[in-house]
């Protein structure tokens, strides 16, 4: 299947590979990257987030593996819903990482959180060593999306879940022209205002309008050896929750 996301770049014209133009866009980001959230979402990121925590709490995970974790908000989230858990966390971003081992710390979660630089493409950890695989709205920044999902496949051990939080595109007749119009005129020019990268917040609703959606989605996760993917579209579509399982 042809990913049109993994062609979207964050910087035009530059020849670096997807991968690095990514780590440089959210090290640049880093310091505004949860006030944008915020901003973006009108705060539904959080209930977004809650709702996978839920989800992934019924499986009783003794590890979880935070893949794209940024800075720690979903790893933050897990650790504290579900207390018998410890999270391991992977992102390309120092800078993002920075800001989120210091959220670690102030939650007093050091003991069960873990952040580490790594590139989700080729992971760290051993096969089989993860209950669930948790992303939160970064599978459309990797430069080989199938590439992904068999990393995560290969790190799960058997009957282990795969939970994926992704934006995606309202079909609405009246919801769909207020998120392009939100998505690629106001966020952008809020990003201006307030990060340090003209191009990251226009980068954001191509790679939206880019990423395999629904079934799409699902066919890629069954491709790379997920069974049982199911999709629930939130928000109007907004943001859509993907769970299989190895």
């Amino acid at each position: 299947m042809e990913v049109k996301a993994e062609k979207i770049n964050p910087y035009e014209g530059d020849s670096r590979a997807k991968t690095e133009q990514v780590r440089q866009m959210f090290d640049s980001i880093s310091g505004a990257y949860d006030f944008m959230n915020r901003a973006m979402t009108m705060g539904v990121d959080r209930l977004w987030r809650r709702k996978a925590v839920t989800t992934v709490r019924h499986r009783h995970p003794r590890l979880v593996v935070d893949l794209a974790t940024g800075t720690g908000d979903l790893a933050i989230a897990l650790a504290r819903r579900i207390p018998e858990t410890a999270v391991t966390g992977y992102d390309l971003s120092e800078g993002m990482l920075d800001v989120g081992r210091k959220k670690v710390e102030k939650a007093g979660l050091s003991d069960r959180i873990s952040l580490h630089q790594a590139d989700c493409l080729a992971l760290p950890a051993e096969d089989s060593s993860a209950d669930v695989v948790t992303v939160a709205y970064g599978v459309r920044n990797f430069e080989h999306l199938l590439e992904g999902y068999r990393e995560m496949h290969r790190i799960l051990r058997p009957g282990g879940m795969l939970c994926v939080l992704e934006l995606s595109t309202p079909r609405g007749r009246l919801t769909g022209p207020l998120y392009r119009f939100y998505t690629r005129r106001i966020i952008p020019a809020l990003g201006r205002l307030v990060s340090n990268d003209d191009r990251a917040y226009s980068y954001l609703p191509e790679s939206i309008a880019a990423v395999p959606q629904g079934p799409d989605m699902c066919a890629l996760m069954a491709e790379a050896g997920f069974s049982d993917c199911s999709f629930r579209p939130m928000t109007f579509g907004a943001c859509t929750m993907y769970t299989a399982v190895k």
